[in-house]
């Protein structure tokens, strides 16, 4: 299933599926594609680790609840954790504040051989803040005359657009997943959470009234896909109200962008094999001497 956006065509939020049919059939099939999925994940990620020439963003954005820390949590099981990171982007401090915005998630980018997985990211500054505009005028540190801006926003989608391609043109492959959930299925969500005291903590009064601005959201997110995606940094459409379908849905997508990476272990030349196949017997030797 394609669930790429490129932005060559109109791209309307509203005509996004949030569920299809399962694409399996049973709880232990479920298990069984993502235990291969994740294994092909962790040798990909081998791959990328030694190749050492790439980098790889992984940027998930979504409405609340709809099921980001679980499949970033089902996903990236079984890769290596000294190739993989997660940082989540939170209200900003003030030493973020204090930079521009893309100064924290810069900051934060993947070195060569890695992956860095954003739970949330940059592109808040197109969406909360969109819809709160009273961010920019009482928080952000920017020129009376920038915050006066009427394009501020489409500067923003292009200052974006532009950064991906930057990190595309060395080498930093961006991955950006939307995960679409319905505003049902993110309802019975939230209810699940009030209802279920291991999950309070994950809970915030400001979720339900953010709930209320749902239109505006979805309106922001429409608006954000089609201007920031590109041929070399599609955005990724996933339906999320099937949480079982989306890490699968996630997971293969993930595998397929690695695998167009042509990533393959380092080769070595006959005279390198030579000399480390004699360090066998010098192994072998060591131990003998014990």
């Amino acid at each position: 299933m394609d669930f790429k956006y490129t932005g060559k065509k109109e791209f309307k939020l509203k005509k996004q599926e949030t569920k299809l049919q399962d694409i399996y059939a049973s709880k232990e099939e479920y298990e069984s594609m993502l235990t291969g999925f994740q294994e092909e994940l962790f040798e990909l990620q081998s791959k990328l680790y030694a190749h050492g020439k790439y980098g790889v963003l992984v940027i998930f954005q979504a409405m609340d609840a709809a099921g980001k820390d679980g499949t970033m949590a089902a996903v990236f099981r079984n890769v290596h954790p000294l190739g993989l990171s997660f940082k989540s982007f939170k209200r900003p401090t003030e030493t973020e504040l204090a930079h521009d915005y893309l100064w924290r998630c810069f900051i934060e980018l993947p070195e060569r051989g890695k992956v860095q997985v954003f739970n949330r990211s940059y592109y808040e500054e197109v969406l909360v803040v969109k819809v709160h505009p009273e961010i920019i005028q009482n928080y952000q540190e920017l020129p009376a005359k920038l915050k006066a801006e009427k394009d501020i926003f489409e500067k923003r989608y292009e200052d974006i657009k532009n950064f991906e391609t930057y990190l595309h043109n060395n080498g930093i492959e961006v991955i950006k997943f939307f995960l679409n959930v319905s505003k049902k299925e993110q309802g019975e969500r939230l209810i699940e959470r009030l209802q279920d005291p291991t999950k309070h903590w994950k809970f915030d009064e400001n979720d339900i009234k953010e709930r209320e601005k749902w239109n505006e959201y979805q309106d922001a997110f429409q608006d954000m896909i089609q201007a920031t995606a590109t041929e070399a940094n599609p955005w990724f459409i996933v339906p999320a109200d099937d949480k079982k379908n989306m890490r699968l849905f996630v997971a293969d997508i993930l595998v397929e962008r690695f695998k167009d990476l042509s990533l393959n272990y380092p080769e070595t030349t006959a005279e390198r094999q030579t000399e480390l196949s004699s360090l066998i017997e010098v192994i072998k030797k060591q131990d003998a001497d014990l």
